[in-house]
């Protein structure tokens, strides 16, 4: 093994430093108190859409997001503060398929005219009260965008198409998760630095390279895949 031998990020070997560069970064922004982690997730029926806009599907996803939790945890029913937040976009699953999800540290208490308020309890929001809002921001986006024309219709699929699809997934479950409270938030960036900084496949995963082919393992028993 040659470390640090090529300096991608994606490499398995070399993506160490970026992680490392990446998560003090973040130690500097993070402040001294518990954290929520909150992750929000687009559903694959989306996937179109997001291959052909990535980065104005990433703004709106950051914006969906963002704005569920600003409405949410400024409302004194929750908290009343301005709460912080650490954010960032995750684009593959672990067999490598598209899957965009946002994750979000979110500090357990904020500012309130300039006093800092403790959250109380053990979560953060109703799990369904933050997934309903979150699925109605981005649904009410995409068709304002997709209406106007800045979003342009997949080569796929029709306007109409489309707009039949988010009216379907409006009665969908959307997958948005709300960790239990950490009392520390350097454990969770120690993690979010090594599942978001680093390679997408770590080298204990490939079993074989081979005329041009990789085999990795998917985490599921002894299933593999090809790539």
């Amino acid at each position: 093994n040659h470390y640090n031998s090529c300096r991608d990020r994606l490499c398995p070997l070399c993506s160490f430093a970026h992680n490392q560069k990446w998560l003090e970064s973040q130690r500097e922004r993070l402040l001294d108190c518990a954290h929520y982690h909150v992750i929000f997730t687009l559903p694959h029926e989306l996937n179109a859409l997001w291959k052909t806009h990535e980065r104005e599907m990433t703004n709106l996803l950051f914006q969906g997001a963002s704005e569920t939790l600003r409405e949410l945890l400024e409302d004194p029913k929750y908290l009343g503060a301005q709460t912080g937040w650490i954010a960032s976009i995750h684009t593959w699953s672990r067999d490598l398929g598209l899957h965009p999800h946002l994750h979000v540290l979110v500090t357990a208490g904020g500012l309130k005219e300039g006093t800092w308020v403790e959250k109380p309890g053990e979560f953060l929001l109703p799990f369904g009260v933050a997934r309903d809002l979150f699925r109605g921001k981005m649904r009410a986006s995409l068709i304002k965008k997709l209406n106007e024309g800045i979003l342009k219709v997949p080569p796929s699929s029709t306007l109409q198409e489309c707009l039949n699809e988010l009216h379907r997934l409006g009665r969908k479950k959307w997958n948005v998760k709300i960790c239990p409270k950490y009392e520390h938030g350097e454990g969770v960036l120690i993690y979010l630095s090594q599942y978001l900084r680093g390679s997408p496949v770590g080298k204990g995963r490939i079993l074989s390279v081979e005329e041009g082919q990789v085999t990795l393992k998917t985490g599921r028993g002894t299933d593999s895949k090809v790539v």
